[in-house]
């Protein structure tokens, strides 16, 4: 990517809330957003770190949906990395911004509410539209580039990936850039993070990898690993031996996906697994009553790769079963897939 010249936001202070930040420091703090009902404050923790040089601003977040952790773990040893003190520009970063949900271990707000179906808020709405408006104001339109981290929802996990529109040509080279082989050509969603962004001209990448609640190895390394190839291709961090900007390997962009669906109630036993490759009509699980009897195969409508599934056995007609991506190449992508494996694990 050809560097910019970033005239964004590029003041001698950066202010959040609060607190105000100069080149060269390190601060960490918390942003007020709500209060309990006993009026106990409840802030969203922050941590800045500025180059002495401008630069590109990147914000990276997580646990919107508080139940999806793998991105805290994420953030906490991309805080650890000592190339953090050779950045350019303005990095803030965001490991929980949905507060109430993580502290209950739930996806969703205390009213029930979905917050990345809240942005970009309102200050004189709901209790998410409220937080959304604070995060877009103190975070987002300070920002240059933006990293939004998630994972499955609860009983259900998902293949390390790379969600983002293609349409934008910066948005696509950093989707290319972040280093997973699977990219989803995924249409903006009404009232998410990625979509409040892209209005604000702020090219956003939501990565997606394993399930709620869970913290898994290969996962993490593949959204640390993404999070600091993209900030060496923004200009962030510099090239270094160490750590190189390497040629990525070859990425496999999905156009659509498809979910398959439960034909039956019972307990199913999984024939396929995530990441897998799949043909037309092939079996991906097996449906049956508890004495194991009146089996019911459950197969692909059309070919691809297994980029998300259920990992609880039980399911109602019509639950969902699998997440299934199509490419022009699935044999490629499968062989892609477990290359990059096999260099995270």
């Amino acid at each position: 990517m050809t560097n910019k010249i970033f005239t964004k936001k590029n003041h001698r202070s950066l202010k959040i809330g609060k607190e105000c930040i100069l080149p060269g420091e390190r601060k960490k703090f918390q942003l007020e957003v709500a209060s309990l009902y006993d009026y106990t404050k409840l802030n969203i923790p922050i941590e800045v770190i500025r180059g002495k040089e401008d630069g590109p601003t990147l914000f990276i977040s997580a646990a919107i949906h508080g139940d999806e952790i793998n991105g805290v773990e994420i953030i906490k040893r991309l805080l650890r990395r000592s190339i953090l003190k050779r950045i350019k520009g303005s990095l803030i970063v965001v490991p929980v911004v949905n507060i109430f949900g993580f502290n209950t271990k739930s996806r969703y707000l205390p009213d029930r509410r979905d917050l990345n179906r809240c942005f970009p808020g309102d200050s004189k709405g709901s209790l998410g539209a409220r937080i959304a408006n604070i995060f877009m104001k103190e975070i987002v339109s300070k920002c240059t580039h933006g990293i939004d981290l998630h994972t499955g929802a609860i009983h259900r996990t998902n293949l390390p990936q790379i969600r983002a529109c293609l349409d934008d040509p910066t948005t696509k080279e950093l989707a290319h850039n972040f280093g997973v082989p699977v990219v989803i050509h995924s249409q903006l969603r009404d009232g998410s993070l990625r979509e409040a962004a892209r209005k604000r001209k702020v090219s956003t990448l939501l990565f997606e990898g394993g399930e709620a609640l869970r913290f898994e190895e290969g996962v993490i390394k593949a959204g640390l690993n993404g999070c600091l190839s993209v900030m060496r291709q923004i200009g962030m961090t510099p090239q270094t031996k160490a750590n190189p900007t390497k040629t990525p390997g070859k990425i496999y962009v999905a156009q659509q996906s498809y979910w398959v669906r439960a034909s039956h109630s019972g307990s199913f036993r999984a024939i396929k697994k995530i990441g897998d490759h799949i043909q037309d009509n092939e079996t991906i699980a097996i449906i049956s009553d508890p004495f194991g009897c009146e089996p019911y195969e459950i197969k692909a409508k059309e070919g691809g790769i297994i980029i998300g599934m259920s990992t609880i056995p039980l399911v109602n007609k019509g639950d969902a079963m699998a997440h299934i991506a199509t490419f022009k190449n699935t044999k490629r992508v499968k062989e892609a897939i477990g290359l990059h494996d096999e260099s995270i694990y």
